[in-house]
């Protein structure tokens, strides 16, 4: 998954850009309203993403991605979320889990699951944040005891993105509960739905509401020790962490994307609504304060664009 094997240029990314501009105004934005006020999933806008490979960014070609490095990413993402944040998490996790798998991953891990979740035939979750535990994930309190060529789960996860629709967990554990430091005793798995692994509720939200959060719970639940992540017991935190540094970038990005749209609605309505014989734009207090939200703007996209650089390299 090393993006500096395979560079993705800048007519490449400007191409997938222009096309997602399209794709957006001519498909997305009709529909974002409909979908989270009645907190449905968009089940064809999915499938329409996988079709266009954006499931598939950050893979590499011979796995059947497109190759595209972090700072293409971002740019991908700050202009999906300029239309509609939750498309920008639909594909967040499956990145998340795809860089775990290319950069920890067994030979045997990366063959079996890399070119399927490139396609979208499998969609990416991670399992990290517990009831009692989120930031501070040594905290966690489900356990996989080993048992001959198995692990047993038993535990809960909490807000887990995807968690409905996706199909390929990566679940963090601890192997070996008293250990000290705890991280030394954590472990992660590549999970997939069978007896035991319980779907617990869809959580719900004031917003962002259209992508899904859930409970999941696993009660025995039996998984093969060659799902274990990098097949090595005790590497999970350095796993979990790994992956959120992209994460953080995608959550970042979407940030400067919101931005960017509520800066557009605002420059729109300054030239619409009129006071005292002109449109508000035309007075100077409102002028200075639409410099200073174009300001931030920009320094947040430069800041982004900084973090996704040393990420790629």
């Amino acid at each position: 998954m090393s993006q500096s094997e395979h560079a993705f240029s800048k007519d490449d990314e400007n191409q997938v850009l222009d096309a997602l501009r399209v794709w957006l105004e001519k498909e997305v934005r009709p529909e974002v309203k409909h979908f989270d006020h009645d907190d449905e999933y968009p089940h064809e806008i999915v499938a329409q993403m996988k079709e266009m490979g954006l499931f598939g960014l950050m893979y590499r070609p011979e796995d059947g991605g497109l190759g595209m490095n972090a700072t293409a990413y971002a740019n991908v993402i700050m202009l999906i979320t300029e239309t509609w944040m939750s498309l920008a998490g639909v594909i967040n996790t499956h990145m998340m889990l795809g860089q775990l798998i290319g950069r920890f991953g067994t030979a045997a891990q990366k063959q079996v699951y890399l070119p399927r979740l490139a396609t979208g035939e499998l969609h990416g979750v991670l399992c990290l944040t517990e009831p009692d535990a989120g930031t501070d994930l040594q905290g966690i309190k489900t356990v996989a005891k080993k048992e001959g060529d198995q692990y047993v789960l038993n535990g809960s996860k909490m807000w887990i993105t995807n968690g409905m629709y996706g199909n390929l967990y990566a679940v963090l554990t601890k192997t070996d509960p008293q250990a000290t430091p705890a991280h030394k005793g954590m472990s992660m798995f590549l999970a997939e739905r069978g007896p035991g692994f319980n779907i617990d509720g869809k959580l719900k939200k004031l917003g962002y509401r259209a992508l899904e959060s859930v409970a999941l719970s696993f009660s025995d639940y039996r998984i093969d020790a060659e799902r274990l992540l990098g097949g090595e017991e005790g590497h999970g935190f350095l796993h979990a962490v790994g992956g959120l540094e992209l994460g953080r970038i995608n959550v970042a990005a979407r940030g400067v994307g919101l931005a960017q749209a509520a800066m557009t609605d605002a420059v729109r309505y300054a030239q619409e609504r009129t006071t005292f014989g002109k449109p508000i734009c035309e007075h100077q207090s409102i002028q200075i304060k639409l410099a200073d939200m174009a300001t931030r703007v920009e320094a947040s996209r430069l800041l982004v664009e900084q973090a996704a650089g040393k990420y790629d390299r």
